[in-house]
């Protein structure tokens, strides 16, 4: 069988949120080659040459790259489904947007479906093509992968013909990154590149209105007076609609309490992650939250939302708090920096073992399954 991947969103410089997963899922078929290389071969489409860091080709893991600009699926990738020789068997989009059009079976991933419940949260463009584009690819896909039990929910609440064909793979973390051996050295050279020098609380994310950053900055105004030497350090390229952000940092007088870092390069965000006392995601909606479980390997406690799939991450391994209750987010913050040490150590210990159960081998394994049964 040929399995046909679009690659494009593993394929870029700055990775976040489903870039991470393309690119971690592109590795984790890769790895598993010993078991599938005698029955399929894989074509991983791109509009680029593949970036250094993608995996090698190989003899039954090539790349095929077809440039081209704008509306590159539309307007390259589809013509090359109807003529490509030999033609893929079943074609895989590790994102919302599949083909319009193809010969073959399809397969698309489903990250979230956060847009149709914060509409006014995104940019109009941006909202008519996920809403529009997603749901078609949901009804002409043959199966649709979701990366949380809360995405899959959602999925079957808002388009019920996808209930038997829809599948979870949980996401993970690269092992070999985030652990507790991170290097004190690694540490103290990503906190001197960023002027860190404090103790500090990490929020690590892009800065868009659904990840909640304002109402972090409110609880952390009433936070900094029982920790007036702990820093807040918000982490994360600006998305859209940020301008609130700084607008309330100078409404709360927070300038000299906050350090924002803009983006982080996947270098440094082992250091940046182990040198916190605690890292914070308070978003209204999340598909599964990576970095969350970046921290909880690394030994890094976490306080969450307790809604969509971060109760699924976390377990009972974390602190869950209301993204809507200001006083729950900051009561949550503080109860962590309060913790005596045993209790400290006793919540790092249930995160590490939490983390534990994912992994990019069981995702890729999973999802290399989906895709044989939706070629039959």
């Amino acid at each position: 069988m040929i399995i046909g991947i679009d690659g494009n969103e593993a394929n870029i410089v700055t990775k976040v949120g489903v870039n991470v997963y393309a690119f971690n899922l592109l590795w984790g078929i890769y790895k598993l080659q010993d078991q599938w290389q005698n029955k399929h071969k894989v074509i991983v489409y791109l509009k680029n040459s593949p970036l250094p860091d993608l995996p090698k080709p190989i003899k039954s893991f090539s790349y095929k790259v077809i440039p081209g600009g704008g509306a590159w699926i539309v307007k390259k990738l589809t013509p090359k489904l109807f003529t490509d020789k030999p033609r893929p068997d079943i074609f895989f989009s590790p994102s919302h947007y599949v083909p319009p059009f193809s010969p073959i079976p399809r397969v698309c991933s489903i990250m979230d479906l956060g847009y149709l419940e914060f509409s006014g949260q995104f940019k109009k463009y941006d909202f008519w093509q996920l809403k529009l584009w997603s749901a078609y690819s949901l009804y002409v896909s043959k199966a649709v992968i979701a990366i949380s039990n809360s995405t899959k929910e959602d999925i079957v609440r808002h388009y019920p013909f996808a209930s038997k064909k829809t599948f979870v793979t949980l996401l993970a973390y690269d092992k070999k990154k985030f652990h507790t051996r991170i290097s004190p050295n690694d540490v103290r050279r990503v906190l001197h590149k960023y002027s860190i020098v404090n103790d500090y609380v990490l929020y690590l994310s892009t800065l868009k209105p659904s990840k909640n950053v304002v109402g972090l900055l409110t609880a952390w105004s009433e936070v900094k007076k029982g920790f007036p030497d702990t820093k807040l350090v918000i982490a994360g390229k600006k998305g859209w609609l940020y301008d609130s952000i700084f607008a309330k940092v100078k409404e709360l007088g927070l300038t000299k309490d906050i350090i924002f870092t803009d983006y982080i390069p996947e270098e440094d965000k082992p250091g940046l992650i182990k040198g916190a006392k605690l890292f914070v995601l308070p978003s209204f909606w999340e598909g599964f939250g990576l970095d969350v479980l970046n921290a909880m390997a690394s030994g890094v406690p976490v306080v969450v939302s307790n809604v969509a799939s971060l109760p699924e991450v976390v377990g009972s391994a974390g602190i869950l708090v209301d993204p809507y209750n200001i006083k729950s987010l900051g009561d949550g913050i503080k109860k962590v920096l309060s913790m005596p040490i045993i209790e400290y150590n006793t919540l790092v210990e249930r995160g590490i073992i939490q983390a534990g159960e994912f992994s990019w081998e069981k995702t890729a394994r999973e999802t290399l399954q989906i895709l044989e049964k939706a070629a039959k």
